[in-house]
């Protein structure tokens, strides 16, 4: 045999081997909508990033703020099927409105992945991938435990207190019903005595204080979320009512901290971290795609209790970019 023809031969050997070693690793698209731009889920967003940034896996994001609003949630789901993408995460607008939106994703091949909030059990176990959630009814309950305890400690039997709340979204209904049986157990003369819708800041502020005009001997008022939490404390102080009617509230965030390390209205803060979220969302993400079995397809998240001063102040040290 010829060395010219060794050569070829050798060559013809050799080229699947070269490529495949040189061959580029498929790169994963993935659609992350974020349910709006308060803090939590700025931290959310920011775990989801840096998670994709450490893994060895190459991703492209494709983000969107849905700004709790139906009907964008919906067209861009549209358009990540469109594109084909490897899987979308998201924190559901509406637990009925966004069903059909998911269903289409997964009907498409596309596996769903919810975090903070989802669709209906029914449409979970149908159409969803894994949902990562802190135990909403724990969370009332850590949250009505340290208010149970101001009130013994402030020897105040019969505290009387409104809700501001996000209760378009399940898992704010389940905290109401832990912090309520929480709270009853240890003192069980507590009076919820107002229930209102007040999720962002400027409406939680004017319902606050229409809640604090009506209700003149109100002890407390409990915050579901983030907005909620910070618009009573503002309500509150407003209302020239510190030291009066103190808050317990949801969501940390660079500014609820301040309050809390103040201690003069909001005692206690009950809170999921955003960037662990993101980072927890997107590690399932993988594991789906890659379709490694999962132990439970209701994935629960730690779940944070800040009761006094310190704790404010030590969120502040640890939390310097201010993402929760």
């Amino acid at each position: 045999m010829s060395r010219k023809l060794k050569a070829t031969l050798l060559s013809l050997v050799m080229l699947p081997l070269l490529s495949t070693a040189t061959a580029a690793p498929k790169e994963l698209t993935i659609g992350a909508i974020y349910l709006d731009t308060q803090g939590y889920y700025a931290g959310v967003r920011q775990g989801v990033q840096d998670a994709a940034k450490a893994s060895d896996t190459k991703v492209q994001l494709i983000e969107t703020n849905a700004q709790g609003d139906i009907s964008k949630e919906s067209s861009f789901i549209d358009t990540l099927v469109a594109r084909n993408v490897d899987a979308i995460i998201l924190s559901a607008v509406s637990e009925t409105g966004s069903s059909r939106t998911v269903r289409r994703a997964s009907e498409a091949g596309i596996p769903v992945l919810c975090y903070n909030t989802c669709i209906s059990q029914k449409g979970v176990d149908k159409y969803v991938s894994a949902w990562l959630v802190g135990d909403p009814v724990e969370f009332g309950r850590k949250l009505g435990d340290a208010a149970a305890e101001y009130f013994i400690a402030n020897k105040i039997a019969a505290p009387k207190i409104a809700v501001i709340n996000c209760e378009a979204y399940e898992v704010c209904v389940q905290r109401r019903k832990g912090f309520e049986a929480a709270l009853k157990a240890k003192v069980p003369g507590m009076q919820i005595v107002a229930n209102q819708e007040g999720t962002v800041l400027d409406k939680a502020i004017s319902v606050g204080e229409k809640l604090i005009i009506s209700t003149p001997d109100l002890d407390a008022i409990m915050g579901e979320s983030g907005g909620a939490t910070l618009g009573a404390v503002k309500a509150v102080r407003n209302q020239n009512r510190t030291g009066k009617i103190v808050v317990f509230g949801s969501d940390m965030t660079t500014e609820i901290a301040q309050q809390l390390q103040d201690n003069q209205v909001l005692k206690a803060v009950v809170d999921i971290s955003g960037k662990k979220m993101g980072d927890a969302v997107f590690t399932q993400t993988l594991a789906v795609i890659e379709k490694t079995p999962l132990k439970e397809k209701v994935i629960q998240v730690p779940i944070d209790l800040y009761s006094n001063a310190e704790d404010g102040k030590a969120w502040l040290t640890t939390h310097v970019d201010g993402l929760p």
